[in-house]
């Protein structure tokens, strides 16, 4: 064998045993290995993670669907309701990581599970307020967003299910939080496969019956993501309580600390904005493309939903970023977390590119596995290749937001989203698509544009550095 043979074999040896580290988990510190080995180590676990989020979604439509149209309209409606808990959880996730990281950062465990036990009081007593109406007006809820008196009958039930356990829900995200927080990322992505597992091992058997077991058709589709999500949410409260996690929850940290209750708030808020904002603009982006005909809204929703899933290894990468940002910045070494920044965004941008160049020629192919009409694989296909044009900047884009939340800057990121997606992005699609008649093809190019500008954006003011003084 020759020296160089040797040497990949030895390469390829060390990223086998390192992706197995990565997966298993250990006690590291982040602030102190090489940049390179602490951004393979959490991104691993992260990107599955990202994908074991995507999958869930996938599984209940893919399942329900052949329920009935009123199943499927359901989930929709209860879908755009539940982003209200999605914005809380995902905000108070942010805050919860930056927190938990900074004081991982500086060395203070007891204060990173005070900090994290204080966000679980939050949660649940703001899950509290959206479980009783869900409850008990489930019916109404469905009827306000326009549901029909057929499918509010027949799907109420399963609105009231998933209202009526949205702690479930926050707490699968928050206790995530504060995993990748605590650098243990590979926790975080054991407890979302046992969630998608037992998911979709339930929903076919509670949809449709088996044995003994009674078909409960759409209730039994919430059924089982509360079994599958309550699950997960056992497991990664076993390993705070009983310390086999980088930190522990204790049982005097439940007290409530308004201080730090006050502080996730006003660190939260940032990321629920987020949220809220992104989440309106694809409304007002879709309400833009309907005016063009169902095939053209077709297609664009079937680009959307593949370009959401294919990027979320990005979001891995991403989350990474924010937890080495949080602990270098607990540590005191702000370069080293701009530098960990900075290599996240170079392999995020290696690895969107690629994808880029892989739909810039086979659009059409991946439209066509979900829709073999002409106008709706074309339209499709042109969303696919051109928004990916932008993934070279959009690489460097959502790293740099993320790493702001990582340092508990959230305000920035969302008035740099309310700057691209509102005044950007939903002006921009309305006047080249209606006012200069581009049509369909108006709406794609803006999000490209948009997303160019927020990239952008996010790297002056990363460059600033203001973000490095954060007290969080």
């Amino acid at each position: 064998m020759t020296i160089k043979g040797a040497n990949l074999r030895g390469r390829l040896s060390y990223i086998i045993k390192l992706t197995l580290q990565a997966v298993k988990g250990s006690e590291e510190d982040y602030t102190s290995l090489s940049v390179n080995k602490a951004i393979f180590l959490l991104a691993v676990p992260m990107v599955v993670e990202m994908l074991m989020e995507g999958l869930f979604a996938i599984a209940d439509i893919l399942f329900v669907s052949g329920i009935s149209e009123e199943a499927v309209a359901t989930v929709g409606l209860t879908e755009s309701v539940m982003t209200l808990v999605y914005s809380i959880g995902i905000g108070l996730s942010m805050g919860t990581t930056a927190m938990v990281a900074r004081r991982i950062g500086e060395k203070k465990p007891g204060e990173a599970s005070l900090a994290a036990s204080q966000s679980i009081l939050l949660a649940a007593g703001l899950s509290v307020l959206i479980a009783i109406p869900g409850i008990f007006f489930a019916r109404e809820i469905l009827e306000l967003m326009g549901g029909s008196e057929e499918l509010v009958n027949s799907g109420y039930s399963y609105t009231a299910w998933m209202l009526g356990t949205n702690l479930i829900i926050m707490l699968l995200f928050l206790l995530n939080a504060i995993f990748r927080g605590a650098g243990d990322a590979s926790l975080a992505m054991r407890s979302l496969i046992i969630a998608n597992g037992l998911n979709i091992i339930l929903d076919p058997i509670l949809i449709y019956g088996l044995g003994p077991i009674p078909a409960l058709g759409l209730e039994g589709a919430a059924i089982a993501t509360v079994i599958g999500r309550s699950t997960a949410v056992l497991y990664q409260s076993w390993s705070l309580l009983a310390g086999s996690a980088i930190i522990r929850l204790l049982a005097k940290n439940f007290l409530p600390v308004m201080s730090i209750i006050f502080r996730l708030i006003k660190v939260s808020a940032g990321g629920m904005g987020q949220f809220i904002i992104g989440s309106a603009s694809w409304v007002f982006l879709i309400k833009i493309m309907s005016e063009f005909g169902t095939d053209a809204l077709a297609g664009y929703t079937i680009a959307i939903r593949v370009i959401i899933f294919s990027i979320l290894p990005s979001w891995g990468l991403a989350n990474a970023a924010a937890t080495l940002t949080g602990q270098n910045l607990g540590a005191g070494h702000p370069d080293r977390a701009a530098s960990s920044v900075w290599k996240c965004a170079l392999y995020n941008m290696i690895f969107l590119g690629g994808l880029s160049i892989f739909f810039a020629f086979a659009a059409d192919e991946v439209i066509m596995l979900f829709s073999s009409e002409p106008g709706v694989v074309s339209v499709g296909a042109d969303a696919l290749r051109y928004i990916s044009l932008g993934y070279v900047f959009f690489a460097y884009g959502m790293v740099m937001l993320q790493a702001f939340n990582g340092a508990g800057d959230t305000l920035t990121p969302t008035l740099i989203n309310l700057f691209g997606y509102w005044l950007i992005q939903i002006p921009l699609a309305w006047m080249l698509s209606v006012y200069y008649e581009w049509n369909s093809n108006g709406v794609i190019w803006a999000i490209v544009i948009a997303e160019v500008i927020l990239a952008i954006t996010s790297i002056i003011v990363f460059r600033r550095g203001n973000w490095k003084q954060q007290e969080v």
